[in-house]
């Protein structure tokens, strides 16, 4: 009867050990094999980093110069920032008073390293075709490299197009200029800063 006894509980001690084993080796394979909840992707590892940047780059280190009080419409859609550009100019212009526009701007926005600043021109007119028509006008002065061109759309719709071109005289500078309904704007600058600068841009 002992003997019985001691075989069943030696059996049982198996059995439990065995359980135990292999509950451990379970959580091992899911740990490191499937799903591998103990190991850190490399995706995870890879894109920790450049998410830091992007936020750290995307946050201006130069503070944005208030508009005047009596700011058009048009003038307050500029932003105080565009990713880490950061509006430290914005004056009346005349560079396109030939065209008849209802109001123009020059508008600077700068990182912080005068070298990268981004002269943006900004006008409005009273028709689309209006502002086409300088569009086109100022396209056609643009004769270096074309960086892109396409259609500026908002909702679906096709508001406008935009070319982007390096200078003719320095291809290291470029010149972003779009269309959007009455609106043209042309970013001027560093070609890297430009580039970077009109695909921020909300307007």
């Amino acid at each position: 009867m002992a003997q019985t006894q001691s075989t069943s509980s030696h059996r049982r001690l198996v059995a439990v050990v065995t359980a135990i084993a292999v509950v451990i080796i379970l959580v091992l394979l899911s740990a490191f094999v499937w799903p591998r909840w103990a190991v850190k992707s490399s995706d995870e590892s890879a894109s920790s980093p450049s998410q830091s940047q992007t936020s750290k780059a995307a946050t201006p280190t130069v503070s944005a110069t208030a508009l005047p009080t009596d700011a058009s419409t048009l003038l307050k859609t500029m932003p105080d920032s565009v990713q880490n550009f950061a509006r430290i100019k914005a004056d009346a212009a005349t560079d396109w008073s030939s065209a008849n526009p209802i109001e123009e701007y020059t508008v600077v926005y700068s990182t912080g390293d005068s070298a990268k600043d981004v002269t943006l021109k900004v006008a409005q007119w009273s028709t689309a075709d209006d502002a086409k028509k300088q569009y086109d006008a100022l396209a056609a002065t643009l004769t270096g490299e074309e960086l892109g061109s396409g259609n500026v759309k908002v909702s679906g719709s096709t508001t406008g197009s935009y070319v982007v071109k390096t200078d003719a005289a320095d291809a290291n500078k470029a010149s972003a200029l779009w269309q959007n309904g009455t609106v043209v704007l042309q970013a001027s600058g560093e070609k890297t800063a430009v580039q970077q600068f009109y695909k921020q841009f909300p307007l």
